[in-house]
C-alpha cells in the first residue's frame, strides 16, 4: 500500500559558482573539468517539515542554509579549508536552485516486521 510520509522535499540543484567552485578546486586536469549538466543530473534531495505552501518551504531553507551549503560543499569535499570562508543566505542562492515538492508519496512495499516485532515487544511488557 503507497502512502503520504508527512514530510516535503527540497532538491538542491548547482548553479554556475558551484560549478566554478569545483573545477577550481577539486579537477585534477582539465580533462577532468565538469559541466553544469553533468552536475545538475544527480542532486541531493532533503526531507524537510511538511509543508502546504512553497512560500513555507523556502522560509526553511532560508533558515536552514548554512547546514545546507555545507552539506552541498561536502558531498564534493570533506577538506573544509576547500571551501569558501563564509557562507552567507545571498551566496546559497546564488550558488543553488531548489525545488521543493509539498508531498512526498511512499512508493515502496516494505513488510513492516520491524514495526511488528515492536508492537510484539510493546505488547508483551504491558501487564
Amino acid at each position: 500500500m503507497f502512502y503520504v510520509v508527512e514530510r516535503s522535499i527540497v532538491v538542491i540543484k548547482p548553479k554556475q559558482p558551484f560549478l566554478d567552485w569545483i573545477n577550481n578546486n577539486l579537477a585534477i586536469s582539465n580533462e577532468t573539468l565538469l559541466d553544469l549538466s553533468n552536475i545538475r543530473i544527480d542532486c541531493n534531495s532533503y526531507l524537510i517539515p511538511e509543508i502546504n505552501e512553497i512560500e513555507d518551504g523556502v522560509a526553511y531553507v532560508d533558515e536552514m542554509y548554512e547546514a545546507l551549503f555545507q552539506l552541498e560543499l561536502a558531498s564534493w569535499s570533506e577538506e573544509q579549508s576547500l571551501w569558501p570562508q563564509e557562507l552567507s543566505l545571498k551566496m546559497f542562492w546564488e550558488w543553488f536552485d531548489i525545488e521543493i515538492s509539498p508531498t512526498l508519496i511512499d512508493l515502496t512495499e516494505d513488510d513492516d516486521s520491524s514495526d511488528n516485532d515492536a508492537e510484539e515487544i510493546a505488547s508483551d511488557t504491558i501487564h
